[in-house]
């Protein structure tokens, strides 16, 4: 790494992450070297129409490509590495995570046709390596998903500790218990941590949160009392969860079948990597469940978050090509819902209960835990690493703010705390922490396979067509400008026009008037005229029934 004495100073720069749950992506740089840390995507909310994702603004990292020495990862989840099929389309740097990180980005970099041209180097916890100048720490923690890692990145300042996903579970299911005595060591060391990034999700949770080993208790008690099939909906990721239900099903004497794209791909590289131990002779095809006795069926799928193309989803409508819902199953979610989602998880419990299943859910039962460190658990990690600066991620706004008030509580000075906007270089010197910059940041949309082609006036566009609907204005003229045919008015998502012939009429021939008029004063121009027709008819439909619907004239010409 660079000598300490030409640099003085360390920057962090936040590409998203902060004030938002999900594309988590930071820029450390020291000098003219750059580290990219996670690529994360976030998915869209209810007034992004059509949207299918939502990834970070790279500008920044593609104009400096030429610095990148490389890319780390944390974990294995989408908002932490969803984002690089899209990245790595516009740089090239080696990427470093643990094996189950790497090899579910595998199964993603093969999807975008990207896979053997990147550069995938597994990284072991407890391991110290080199990236290009930069020394990273791989640091074991727990999470709700295995192989998660804090990172410890030497500086000439002292080590950045970046900890964004994690909880601590003294009773973790595969045993790998997260590395205490690292973090007390890095925080004792003679050098100090410079800055603590730490996870902010649940820092409104009093105490701790429960070990995972809670839900399989939970899980163990469902299935001993389960007489007909069991289906159980959690996140595909959710590795130890799966292994969990996978544990209880062998107890009980029942097969278990896999359904859900998500879910059969990662049990796939679970079980072929080694982080899933199911029994060939328990694994059924979804197709042979019928032909099995109901007492010996367990069903693992994804749509634990409602979303409507998801397998219990279609389950739950009874439009599911294999197997629905029948009275007697006994129907487990065993997830949160993500914040936004709460509707559509409310609506199929209430389709699940409407088809006589026995529903069991996070709000009547426990089925599921987070991944993420409650308040007590924040409070050791910033007790354990002891850092001069602390910088709150992961989270709304609110969650930074009360996490901020969390590092005070434990005596960090206020100055020495940091709450980021996405964008923010923050620059991390010898006698305080401040803003150096903003850099080019926000969200690019993804809607099929266009990348940041959908911007705010499309996405208005589709609100007023989604509210509204459309009123199409058809007129053909000669090359004089004269109406030879129309105007003719076709609606879409605006009136049922049989049942409104007056309203259709009426605005029909106001716009004839005002066409007429255009063609006395001798006006031919499209542009004018396109004018016309929208504003004959904008304020004549308000009035007549307050509706603003999107008017697109076509003019074609003989």
């Amino acid at each position: 790494m660079n000598d300490k004495n030409k640099i003085k100073n360390v920057t962090m720069t936040t590409l998203g992450g902060v004030g938002e749950i999900g594309k988590n992506m930071w820029v450390l740089e020291i000098g003219e070297d750059m580290l990219i840390i996670d690529s994360g995507v976030k998915f869209p909310e209810n007034d992004l129409l059509g949207i299918d994702l939502v990834i970070p603004d790279f500008e920044y990292v593609i104009k400096n490509k030429d610095r990148i020495n490389g890319i780390v990862l944390t974990h294995g989840h989408l908002d932490h590495i969803g984002g690089l099929p899209y990245l790595l389309k516009e740089i090239n740097a080696p990427i470093y995570g643990t094996k189950l990180t790497l090899g579910l980005l595998e199964g993603n970099l093969k999807e975008h046709r990207l896979l053997k041209d990147c550069r995938l180097k597994i990284v072991h916890s407890g391991k110290e390596i080199q990236v290009g100048n930069f020394t990273v720490e791989f640091i074991r923690v727990n999470h709700s998903i295995a192989d998660t890692c804090a990172l410890a990145i030497h500086t000439p300042l002292g080590p950045i500790v970046y900890a964004s996903d994690f909880k601590f579970d003294q009773t973790p299911v595969d045993g790998e218990v997260a590395d205490f005595h690292k973090f007390a060591e890095l925080g004792d060391s003679p050098e100090g941590v410079l800055a603590l990034f730490s996870d902010s999700t649940n820092v409104e949770r009093d105490g701790y949160t429960l070990s995972e080993k809670v839900v399989g208790e939970t899980v163990d008690e469902i299935f001993r009392g389960a007489k007909e099939r069991i289906i159980v909906a959690t996140f595909a990721s959710n590795i130890h969860r799966v292994q969990q239900v996978v544990d209880a099903a062998f107890k009980y004497n029942r097969k278990v079948a896999f359904t859900g794209r998500s879910m059969l791909n990662n049990v796939d590289i679970a079980r072929r990597l080694g982080y899933l131990q199911v029994p060939e002779d328990m694994i059924v095809d979804i197709r042979d469940c019928s032909s099995l006795p109901d007492n010996e069926v367990t069903l693992l799928t994804t749509g634990s978050q409602g979303e409507p193309m998801a397998a219990l989803t279609r389950m739950a409508r009874g439009d599911h090509y294999h197997i629905n819902i029948k009275e007697g199953d006994t129907v487990m979610i065993s997830a949160s819902a993500i914040p936004g989602n709460e509707k559509y998880v409310g609506e199929t419990i209430n389709k699940l209960f409407r088809r006589g299943a026995n529903v069991i859910y996070e709000d009547v039962s426990g089925v599921h835990v987070s991944g993420h460190a409650s308040k007590e658990e924040l409070k050791l990690m910033l007790n354990l690493v002891k850092p001069k600066y602390f910088v709150p991620v992961h989270g709304e706004y609110r969650h930074l703010y009360k996490h901020a008030n969390l590092a005070e509580e434990v005596g960090i000075p206020r100055d020495n705390i940091y709450i980021a906007d996405v964008g923010d270089k923050i620059n991390f010197a010898e006698d305080k922490v401040s803003k150096k910059d903003n850099v080019q940041s926000g969200d690019v949309l993804i809607d099929g396979l266009g990348i940041g082609d959908v911007g705010n006036i499309v996405l208005r566009d589709r609100k007023m067509l989604s509210e509204d609907g459309i009123i199409i204005v058809v007129v053909t003229i000669d090359k004089k400008g004269n109406i030879l045919v129309g105007p003719d008015i076709i609606t879409r998502g605006f009136v049922y026009i049989r049942e409104s012939e007056e309203l259709i009429e009426a605005a029909t021939q106001r716009v004839e008037d005002a066409l007429k008029e255009c063609e006395e004063n001798n006006v031919t121009e499209w542009s004018v005229l396109k004018n016309t027709i929208r504003n004959s008819l904008n304020n004549y439909v308000y009035q007549k029934i307050k509706r603003n619907p999107m008017i697109l004239p076509v003019i074609m010409e003989v």
